[in-house]
């Protein structure tokens, strides 16, 4: 049985750069965000669904996401209607992917893992971290991103310290070094503890 170790944090906390640790060990990762690229994609699953509710969201056979969230801006109840239709596909993928997977253990990089209660569906959870200040600094230094839409992407997570109490192991993501020293170091206990 395959090990599944749920990985999630809020926007700039470095998640992305631990999952590629974890890919950098050996270890498979599937990625939520990549699925729902996958799924907007052109031929992808969730368009002729999205195209139903939002058609200007849709053009040249994908979803534009930026169109989405401006439709979405425009209409919150939009948001719902979305999440009934990715979540599952969504959810369908990650399946097709742990079915696929014949490794000791898995990583799931889910960003909104506590906020969607999926917790349980893991052997354990790890959440990437790192002080309000340096999570601020490093979003905002994305192309596009302006503080109002990280305000509003926050607003939409749960606080890191209520998803530290759920959290199973936790990272703080302060130096890359050090990170890398715990993601092989976790690994190493999961091994030593689920061989």
């Amino acid at each position: 049985m395959t090990y599944r170790l749920g990985l999630t944090g809020s926007i700039g906390m470095g998640k992305s750069t631990t999952a590629a640790m974890f890919a950098a060990a050996g270890l498979p990762v599937w990625d939520a965000d990549t699925a729902v690229h996958r799924l907007y994609a052109a031929g992808g699953l969730a368009v002729t669904p999205i195209r139903e509710i939002c058609p200007e969201a849709t053009a040249s056979g994908n979803v534009s996401r930026e169109t989405l969230k401006r439709s979405i801006a425009d209409d919150p109840s939009l948001l719902a209607k979305l999440e009934a239709i990715t979540h599952p596909l969504v959810a369908a993928d990650r399946a097709a992917f742990l079915a696929q997977t014949s490794t000791d253990i898995a990583v799931l990089d889910i960003p909104l893992l506590f906020e969607k209660s999926s917790q349980h569906e893991f052997h354990a959870t790890l959440l990437v971290t790192a002080p309000p200040d340096l999570q601020r600094q490093r979003v905002l230094q994305r192309p596009g991103m302006t503080e109002q839409h990280f305000q509003t992407l926050l607003s939409r997570q749960m606080p890191d310290a209520q998803k530290r109490s759920l959290a199973t192991h936790i990272v703080e993501t302060l130096d890359l070094f050090a990170t890398e020293a715990y993601v092989k170091s976790l690994i190493a206990h999961i091994r030593a503890r689920h061989a």
